[in-house]
């Protein structure tokens, strides 16, 4: 089955708003040049409806970078997905980061993913091992738990993306292997048909992040396991980003 690449850029906790707008006006005329690929950028809260305005009427679409599970109520500093709803088609959950810094657990997760499914945002599920566990060769077996307990018992997954990212490949420089990467992703689409059927695991767009750059995302985009990346840093460098974007529809994933 034939699966559109996404290219997503996490901007993470960068870019003022003035930043973010100049940002994208660079790169704009030439991620539309890309047609084949879905693009989507995750900035920070504060600059997603100057974005709005200025992607609307293109082929962009925003992304955020987390959300509460409720959909309001005493929660300061938090924002809810029929916040985000009228800005963005998608939203980052389960990121190592709000994992590791912020202390989400999957029982958290999965209230983020079933909120974000209800209101129609497409989530994009973070999964990632640790160099421990990867040094330890249970990687594969972490991964899967992961996915399981995140998942819950939500019945369709129709519209959500899977994005691994390996902790210890995040902001590091230090990238997996395609062909670790590709043993990852099959497992996860095993794991998906297992869930949910084959149909389902067909359709499911997984992607790769860590240290992802325009340089090596031609290795990972042509493996024929990669539907897409997520990337970080690069995301915030204009000829970085639209070069991947550009290897992506190269390659047709």
């Amino acid at each position: 089955m034939k699966r559109k690449p996404l290219i997503a850029g996490n901007w993470k906790m960068n870019t003022s708003t003035d930043e973010a707008v100049s940002l994208v006006k660079e790169m704009l005329a030439e991620l539309e040049k890309s047609t084949n690929v879905e693009v989507t950028l995750c900035p920070p809260f504060i600059s997603l409806i100057p974005l709005y305005d200025l992607v609307s009427l293109s082929s962009i679409s925003l992304g955020a970078q987390n959300m509460h599970y409720e959909e309001k109520g005493a929660f300061t500093g938090e924002i809810s997905a029929l916040m985000l709803k009228p800005f963005c088609k998608y939203v980052i959950i389960g990121h190592s980061e709000r994992r590791q810094l912020f202390g989400e657990t999957n029982e958290i997760i999965n209230k983020k993913l079933q909120k974000a499914l209800e209101v129609g945002i497409t989530p994009i599920l973070c999964l990632g091992e640790t160099l421990e566990h990867r040094n330890s060769g249970c990687a594969e077996k972490m991964i899967i738990n992961q996915l399981r307990a995140s998942l819950g018992n939500i019945r369709d997954i129709s519209s959500m993306v899977i994005a691994y990212e390996p902790i210890w490949a995040i902001g590091t420089g230090i990238n997996a292997g395609v062909n670790e990467v590709s043993l990852i992703m099959d497992a996860i689409r095993r794991a998906i048909s297992d869930f949910y059927g084959q149909p389902s695991a067909e359709r499911l767009r997984l992607l790769y992040g860590g240290s992802v750059n325009s340089h090596n995302a031609i290795d990972y985009l042509s493996s024929g396991t990669i539907d897409g990346a997520l990337v970080g840093g690069a995301s915030l460098k204009a000829q970085q980003f639209t070069g991947i974007v550009k290897q992506a529809s190269q390659v047709g994933c």
